[in-house]
């Protein structure tokens, strides 16, 4: 009777853990509407692209930085990258007009909720290789080259690059 109870406590145990650890996966999915965001995106993308003086240089697209990332690394590049919209560019850009500017806070919110979910993971899901610090590294030299303004305008203006990816990678899967 004893060895029964050991047996349906340590089972009992074992699917509390599983449930856990289940719920801790469910909670690094970037479950947002990315439709919504690229929609948000396209509405402003050729004014902020006809402001870009610099047509022929990228930020994120150089050699297809983005697109040559690991699965165990998307989770830190994404972290990554929101940190460094967030960060950098939003703050960085200077906008005048009061349409662009609503549609840009409205995304940079966006990002602030993803990066919300991706901090919610445990630091063992999300994996930061040495792959994924080159692909950083490399996306913020791209930005350094440039005069600040120059430079937030450029990454404004390559947001579909980034939103493509983030949904190509994010969509329905861990963030891990």
């Amino acid at each position: 009777m004893k060895a029964q109870r050991a047996s349906l406590w340590l089972l009992g145990t074992a699917f509390l853990l599983s449930a856990a650890h289940a719920r801790g996966l469910r909670r690094c999915l970037i479950a947002m509407d990315m439709r919504h965001l690229g929609e948000s995106f396209q509405h402003i993308k050729g004014t902020i692209q006809a402001k870009d003086t610099f047509p022929n240089v990228t930020i994120l697209s150089t050699s297809g930085t983005l697109h040559s990332i690991k699965p165990l690394d998307v989770c830190c590049v994404t972290k990554n990258l929101l940190a460094f919209y967030v960060d950098r560019v939003f703050k960085d850009h200077q906008e005048l007009s009061p349409q662009i500017l609503r549609k840009i806070s409205s995304i940079a919110n966006s990002f602030l909720y993803m990066q919300k979910v991706l901090q919610q993971c445990e630091q063992r899901l999300c994996h930061c290789g040495q792959e994924a610090a080159n692909a950083t590294r490399i996306i913020h030299d791209n930005y350094n080259q440039l005069e600040v303004r120059s430079a937030a305008l450029k990454s404004l203006g390559e947001l579909d690059v980034f939103l493509a990816w983030i949904d190509k990678n994010h969509q329905g899967t861990p963030a891990a």
